[in-house]
């Protein structure tokens, strides 16, 4: 069948031209090839264009083709140009979960697993389960349960989205079962593959509170309590569990531990160098802030942990203030905004060893800072004559933190601004000081160190408040509280390689990822999963990562 034309001279001398849809075929009798006519189109000059178009659109929809007309004023990407039984199912969210995957892939964390899982024999849904879980405190942290019943079915996870609920609790105990082999396996595939310092690693403690009425009784015996009554970080007494992480001076999570929620930091450190020293690292240093450092809190480090490195309060401890900050001699550069010197004091069994640090960058923001506040007072004091203690002016301004640390009150009862208290405060400007009993650190790191205590923060605030989540907690059995908190370390770990990779906060990489999407097309055939066009912000995260894009049809059923 085939369109042809034909020409035709009429009796004025004039050739005219006709189109017709003709099939060629036998005659049954005599066998020639003749030509059979099925549609005539009329003259050429007086041509239905757009009844050729239509026709040529319904062949090449049943062939599967695309047709395109470059006299057509409709945009090809319309709706008409679409097959009209092609069917938009749903539409998923790739987000960040390619790269997690990736990422996951990379760190060892899947080859780990799957070892495991084929050498114990158990379900192979576990292995899936895991990254599931951990991917979800990435992206919008929810409950176990919640993972199962409403986040899998919003993103696309090739091989999760046949979990069942029972997978997610089951894996959380087939990881806690073999927490410490894992741990391992995979620092020590991270420290091979970003090349990493293991000779230092970084130590602290923090709270996980829970909404409940009553601490565990540890009735069981198969099951030790670890939700205990205890002072949390933010102040609050309530059941909790106490958190110890360490970390490499990269922000590297090394390894998690859960203790009793009545465990003071203290009483940590020796499970926490037990399990360390197994591992062969050189050497392990617990930083803490002032708040640890106190004589019976510094026996306790020497005995159990053997080094640490302590903040100092740098106005109450009358030897630091004495003889500390007032050590003649010049500061060495360690950077443009970080500069120390060292201090020692006293011999023999007596002697300690401190950094004075000093940030030049921090002394002049104080400075503005301070100055600002002097000025606010000044203009408080012109403007009431009455100089009273007791006018309501004056005990608003004792009252306050920011103004009443530079006031005094004067013999007559009258309030005044204390120049030797602004005086004094100039000397704290930009220092801190630092406090360690090892003599084996070099200046540089014992400085540095206290911005390793830092990083430890702000992987805390990471884990429990802006992005994983690691509270509310609503596990209850003690192991799998415990594997919570590390799965919640686990994405705490995929988050700081891909920060360290990229340059940016997790946040603002997850947020160009979110553009990512894929789409499920369905057509009476068949059905398949196509991704949208990678944006150039994507894409660049994707080549900082060294991760390969998705392919554009990712699946065909």
């Amino acid at each position: 069948m085939y369109l042809r034309t034909v020409k035709r001279k009429n009796r004025d001398g004039d050739t005219v031209e006709y189109y017709q849809l003709a099939h060629n075929e036998r005659h049954p009798v005599t066998r020639n090839s003749t030509t059979r006519i099925i549609h005539n189109f009329g003259r050429a000059d007086q041509l239905d264009r757009d009844q050729l178009v239509r026709l040529c659109n319904s062949i090449a929809r049943v062939c599967g083709l695309q047709v395109s007309d470059p006299l057509s004023t409709v945009p090809q990407d319309s709706p008409s140009d679409f097959p009209k039984d092609l069917q938009i199912i749903r539409t998923l969210d790739f987000e960040a979960v390619w790269v997690i995957e990736a990422l996951w892939e990379r760190l060892g964390i899947g080859k780990t697993l799957r070892d495991l899982v084929q050498s114990e024999g158990v379900n192979p849904a576990y292995e899936r389960a895991l990254p599931a879980m951990t991917a979800n405190r990435l992206c919008e942290p929810e409950s176990k349960l919640g993972v199962w019943d409403r986040w899998l079915s919003k993103v696309y996870m090739p091989g999760c989205h046949d979990l069942k609920r029972d997978h997610m609790y089951e894996a959380m105990d087939f990881f806690h079962e073999h927490a410490a082999d894992i741990e391992k396996t995979i620092f020590f595939h991270t420290a091979n593959l970003f090349n990493l310092k293991v000779d230092l690693i970084f130590y602290d403690t923090t709270t996980a509170s829970f909404s409940i009425d009553q601490e565990d009784e540890g009735t069981d015996a198969s099951d030790e309590a670890v939700r205990k009554y205890g002072r949390s970080k933010s102040g609050v007494w309530t059941p909790q569990v106490i958190v110890a992480l360490a970390v490499t001076p990269e922000g590297l999570p090394v390894r998690c531990w859960v203790f009793d929620g009545n465990t003071s930091d203290v009483d940590t450190i020796e499970k926490v160098r037990s399990d360390l020293r197994g591992w062969n690292l050189n050497r392990a240093l617990f930083v803490a802030d002032a708040g640890m450092n106190s004589r019976t809190n510094k026996e306790e480090l020497a005995r159990a942990c053997g080094k640490y490195l302590l903040a100092t309060r740098m106005v109450s401890v009358a030897e630091v203030k004495r003889d500390v900050l007032s050590k003649r001699g010049r500061y060495q550069k360690i950077k443009d905004n970080l500069h120390a010197k060292e201090v020692i004091i006293g011999d023999g069994e007596r002697r300690r060893r401190y950094m004075l640090c000093y940030n030049p960058k921090e002394a002049k923001r104080q400075e503005k800072h301070r100055q600002t506040v002097v000025e606010s007072l000044e203009k408080a004091f012109d403007k009431h004559p009455r100089k009273q203690a007791t006018a309501k002016w004056a005990i608003a301004l004792l009252g306050s933190k920011r103004y009443s640390r530079y006031l005094t009150i004067s013999k007559n009862d009258t309030v005044r601004i204390d120049r030797s208290k602004i005086r004094e405060a100039k000397r704290y400007d930009g220092k801190w000081v630092l406090e360690t009993n090892d003599d084996t650190i070099s200046m540089e790191d014992a400085a540095c160190g206290y911005k390793g205590l830092m990083v430890i923060e702000r992987c805390f605030r990471s884990l429990k408040q802006t992005r994983i989540k690691m509270c509310p907690m609503y596990h209850w059995l003690p192991r799998r509280i415990e594997t919570h908190v590390k799965i919640c370390v686990l994405a705490l770990l995929i988050e700081r390689v891909a920060e360290l990779a990229c340059g940016r906060s997790w946040g603002r990489i997850r947020h160009a990822l979110e553009r990512l999407q894929i789409t499920e097309f369905q057509t009476p055939d068949r059905s398949f999963l196509k991704r949208n066009e990678i944006q150039p912000d994507v894409n660049s995260i994707l080549n900082k990562l060294e991760i390969s894009a998705p392919k554009s049809i990712l699946a065909i059923e």
